[in-house]
């Protein structure tokens, strides 16, 4: 151990050197949960962004895809490129281009240059993610993993949960460009800061030169050029599949096709490369592959109750973007509170103790959302999104620690990486899939309700005869009462039909977690104190 050989003067002025890991995780966290709150914050000002760009409904989406797509193509090439430039450099460079992306955002005047600008933001966050969690991982000793990666799971689950809030308070009150000018002083902060404390170990450094050498002499540009083709197709087709009615669609069946063999090429072309962009034989290790699966699983559900529970209270509970933000605040303040004492508990209690445990919280919270109806109040979601905050956070701390104990310290920023763009994907795919059955659940309640809608049963014509009566006392005539009658029952069945499609899709939502409950056996146990590779690395700086 270096301990052994260096001189007293040496050891007594090594632990000033060292830098301080609350500093180092305040730095870093800035980046990340700037990116996190920025995939959701646009959601609720596109009406708004909408007419100031002078796009259709369909095209604003645009400005939410191509933020995703650029951060999903950078995500796993984030160890390559550390490699390359060095892992601080690259964490800089990324910041640098994720805040003058949103600064030019700020000024979009047309759809393509606010999709071109987007799409800048989305290249500097999808490195910041797996970077942060990689800097953390090697800035943390083994005992306090839970720890950390407490603070990641805070930054990557609260941003995107306070994301509406925070955009809503800020579309209400001043003009949408400032969803994107906030992120500039703050990027700017965590600039300096991140310049000023975070230190790169010097034997990384060292490992990294050499791996930078010998991927130079071997570029993979083949691997690159298909990831990165294979993973833009796969993600227009997750996030546009929906608005073109799935494989009815010519494109979105190109899309499918194309993203498949770019992907099954990328696999194979990665596991027979000399030196491969992306490392995926870090799938071997049964522990990074099980947390890393799981996670993605239960990220899908994750990001697929974010989005259903702010639709239904806004379409049938009549909220402002602002009212359903601040109801969903309770999850977010209890998932502030949960984590840090979950990542205490991490290494005391086993990982999958902890996970089976978010599991039942999270579930029994979807079920509580089942019960909803038109007459639900705050009380009732609080109650279940409660619940839910205390799942997620029981089970993303473990999720995250576990997949990576075994993973040696010069690949972390790989595995990194390929953990937060699995996660990324599950997140879309639980989007795509609940979005296409809300809509085809509300078709199939709304046909059931019809089909007893007989005007010859006396609850219909009592009911429309109560109504035409109130129209006409206040002032219509007959027939106009009539008419507006039939259309306010027509409004009633729409309602209750997605009430009815909602509730449907929260007992889904509840049943893929009893699915993925018996998953846990696969979440294979990692060794104590994070793994035996990491003990060198504390040796020498202590």
């Amino acid at each position: 151990m270096a301990t052994s050989v260096a001189s007293p003067g040496a050891l007594a002025a090594t632990p000033k050197a060292l830098p301080n890991k609350w500093l180092v995780t305040l730095s870093v966290t800035f980046g990340t949960l700037m990116g996190a709150i920025d995939s959701s914050i646009v959601n609720v000002a596109l009406p708004q962004i909408r007419g100031a760009v002078g796009a259709t409904v369909q095209e604003i989406t645009w400005a939410t895809t191509g933020f995703v797509i650029a951060t999903v193509m950078v995500m796993p090439l984030t160890g390559f490129l550390g490699r390359l430039f060095g892992q601080k450099r690259v964490y800089l460079a990324c910041l640098v281009l994720f805040v003058v992306g949103s600064f030019l955002c700020g000024f979009a005047w047309n759809l393509p240059t606010l999709v071109l600008f987007r799409f800048l933001q989305g290249l500097g966050a999808g490195a910041l993610q797996p970077t942060e969690q990689a800097i953390l991982r090697q800035t943390f000793p083994p005992k306090e993993q839970g720890t950390a990666m407490a603070v990641f799971a805070m930054a990557v689950m609260v941003g995107p949960a306070i994301g509406p809030t925070l955009g809503g308070y800020i579309v209400d009150n001043f003009h949408w460009s400032w969803i994107f000018f906030i992120n500039v002083p703050v990027g700017i902060l965590g600039f300096f800061m991140v310049a000023r404390f975070v230190q790169e170990d010097e034997q990384l450094r060292a490992t990294a030169r050499v791996e930078a050498e010998r991927q130079r002499k071997h570029m993979d540009w083949a691997g690159i050029t298909l990831l990165c083709m294979g993973l833009a197709s796969l993600q227009y087709f997750l996030e546009e599949g929906q608005a073109d009615d799935w494989f009815q669609s010519p494109l979105i069946i190109a899309c499918a096709l194309f993203a498949a063999t770019c992907l099954i090429a990328f696999v194979i072309r990665e596991l027979t490369a000399e030196a491969p962009a992306v490392n995926l034989r870090l799938f071997k290790d049964p522990v990074f592959a099980s947390g890393t699966m799981l996670s993605a699983l239960v990220f899908a559900v994750l990001m697929a109750s974010m989005f259903l529970l702010p639709v239904f209270m806004q379409e049938l509970l009549g909220f402002t973007a602002t009212q359903s933000g601040f109801a969903l605040m309770p999850r977010t303040l209890v998932m502030l509170v949960m984590m840090p004492i979950v990542g205490r508990l991490y290494g005391k209690v086993p990982a999958r103790v902890l996970v089976a445990a978010g599991i039942v919280f999270a579930g029994f919270g979807a079920f509580e959302m089942s019960h909803f109806s038109l007459a639900t109040g705050s009380g009732n979601i609080i109650s279940a999104i409660a619940l839910q905050g205390v799942g997620f956070s029981l089970m993303f701390v473990p999720l995250s620690a576990t997949a990576l104990a075994n993973i040696p310290r010069e690949r972390m920023a790989d595995a990194t990486g390929l953990n937060s763009l699995l996660r990324q994907i599950g997140g879309s795919m639980g989007l795509a899939i609940f979005t296409t059955l809300l809509s085809r659940y509300t078709v199939t309640a709304k046909a059931s309700i019809a089909a007893h809608l007989n005007p010859e049963r006396w609850e219909v014509a009592g009911r429309m005869a109560a109504t035409q009566q109130g129209l006409m006392q206040h002032g219509l005539d007959a027939a106009g009462a009539k008419a507006a009658s039939l259309q306010m029952m027509v409004g009633s069945v729409s309602r209750q039909a997605m009430v009815l499609a909602f509730d449907k899709l929260f007992v889904l939502a509840a049943l893929m977690f009893v699915v993925v409950l018996p998953l846990i056996y696969f979440l294979k146990a990692a060794p104590s104190g994070g793994g035996s590779h990491e003990k060198p690395h504390i040796d020498v700086e202590i």
